[in-house]
């Protein structure tokens, strides 16, 4: 797990004490789903009639527009997880980034998971040689995609974060 030993109270929702509203979380939720979409395909190669990382993301996603319950959507992020036990580099890491994305509806603070995993997954699939840049790429494209009434709080987080995330965001 990756996350802090003291809690960022703006990534803590409202209802826990904290002050992230339910609008910001979905956007974090869809935020790490996109990031871990776009990894997707290193997983589906290796397993290609395994779903449960398509699904967790998926649960993500109709978690935001209030068609899934919380406790639904993380554990479809437990199974996408479970897809990736007996895996290693890319195809281990997309699962994990799909997994991590369907548990931001648990805890906001997994978005950061999945966006790690996701890069994580695109260097470990980099040709040799290839991973530093792989890397920039990987990260520019999702920060390109982060919504504009959390793209500072999510760069701060990562930031504060970047040393248990394997460094990847710097």
């Amino acid at each position: 797990m990756i996350l802090p030993a003291v809690r960022d109270p703006r990534l803590v929702t409202v209802r826990r004490g904290g002050t992230l509203t339910d609008e910001h979380h979905h956007l974090l939720a869809l935020w790490a789903a996109e990031c871990a979409e776009h990894v997707l395909g290193l997983f589906e190669a290796a397993r290609p009639g395994d779903r449960r990382p398509r699904e967790a993301i998926e649960a993500a996603r109709a978690w935001t527009r209030g068609e899934a319950a919380m406790m639904h959507t993380r554990a479809m992020g437990g199974h996408a997880m479970g897809a990736a036990r007996d895996l290693r580099g890319a195809p281990r890491f997309a699962a994990y980034a799909a997994g991590q994305a369907a548990v931001v509806a648990h805890v906001a603070e997994h978005d950061l998971g999945a966006a790690a995993y996701a890069i994580k997954a695109a260097v470990a699939a980099a040709p040799a040689g290839e991973e530093e840049p792989v890397r920039l790429a990987e990260l520019r494209w999702q920060r390109d995609r982060l919504p504009a009434s959390v793209r500072d709080l999510v760069l701060e987080d990562q930031r504060r974060r970047n040393d248990i995330c394997w460094h990847v965001f710097a």
